[in-house]
């Protein structure tokens, strides 16, 4: 297992080599040289020049890349072109740490809602609230992002005005009784964002404990633990759910993703200053540094995601620590 492990985390510098080469090529040959676009109406052709070695950006594209790739190596990403007197690195931490607040507790409300709603519709396989269930989450799937905000800050926001339309305030707000004790609440700007967040994984995560659950309770071990008395509870809880946790962590990395993606979007509508937001607007001004920083740490977490995911498969499944010692 050790060696398996060892193996697995040597490609993560192998994968983002390449994932950062294509987009830096894409990027150098894409539309609009990053010093002109940032050098806007101006147009001195020796100036222009000065800046791009002063920049690294002369010379051919391996060379271009050879000299970001030791100064990334290094944690020097750049300076932002849009962003003057600002280095990448400066730009992108206080961003990461919104986005990776909200991801988090979205990854807890997607698979905390979703293993639940499975193993209820599973439960119910026979009966109306089986597809009553089902028929809920394939609506709510077919929804995108994009539609899912407008409703609900029409609804909440304008008509109830109880949440703020938008904007960022932190995760919790502290709510004080007899002004003695502390008590920390979630923000009411998380709401909203959270919703359209999880909406989509969730859906994912409780449609496929409801197959898998479905799938362990037709096995032998399953109608033998019956047959011996056990509860409908013990049966769920000590056999049922445990052998159906396997398939569901490999939707921890899509869930992800979705998340990822939907910040993209939830932060850029609701005004929230993310990584998701602050990379939208990185390629809509064509800032080349941000986009190669973003693109380096999207990439990371998916390989580190995968890792961790396959490490989890040998604490679920014995068999797959065994799989792995063998090879």
């Amino acid at each position: 297992m050790g060696a398996y492990i060892i193996r697995r985390v040597l490609w993560l510098p192998v994968v983002l080599l390449i994932v950062t080469f294509l987009t830096f090529t894409i990027a150098r040959f894409g539309p609009g040289d990053p010093v002109s676009v940032a050098a806007g109406q101006f147009r001195d052709p020796a100036v222009l020049e000065r800046v791009r070695a002063e920049r690294g950006l002369d010379g051919s594209v391996v060379e271009q890349y050879g000299r970001w790739l030791r100064d990334a190596l290094r944690g020097d990403f750049g300076e932002s072109f849009q962003q003057q007197g600002f280095t990448v690195t400066e730009l992108i931490l206080p961003r990461m740490w919104v986005s990776a607040q909200m991801g988090f507790i979205a990854l807890v409300l997607v698979f905390g809602l979703g293993i639940p709603f499975g193993l209820l519709a599973a439960r119910a396989n026979g009966t109306w609230v089986d597809p009553l269930i089902i028929g809920t989450l394939l609506f709510m799937r077919a929804i995108p992002v994009l539609v899912v905000i407008p409703p609900l800050v029409w609804l909440f926001a304008v008509q109830f005005n109880r949440l703020p339309v938008g904007g960022w305030d932190g995760v919790f707000d502290i709510w004080w009784i007899a002004d003695v004790i502390a008590v920390p609440i979630p923000d009411p700007h998380l709401y909203i964002p959270l919703v359209a967040l999880s909406l989509p994984g969730f859906v994912g995560v409780a449609r496929l404990v409801r197959y898998t659950a479905l799938e362990v309770d037709r096995e032998d071990y399953v109608r033998t633990a019956r047959a011996k008395g056990l509860s409908e509870g013990a049966v769920t809880f000590r056999h049922v759910l445990p052998n159906s946790l396997l398939p569901v962590v490999t939707v921890v990395g899509f869930a992800l993703a979705s998340i990822i993606e939907g910040a993209f979007f939830v932060e850029t509508l609701l005004g929230i200053p993310g990584i998701g937001r602050f990379t939208f607007e990185a390629v809509v001004s064509r800032d080349y540094d941000v986009i190669l920083a973003t693109t380096v740490i999207f990439s990371a977490v998916f390989v580190v995601m995968n890792l961790l995911v396959e490490l989890t498969y040998g604490f679920i499944d014995p068999r797959v620590r065994v799989g792995a010692s063998r090879e």
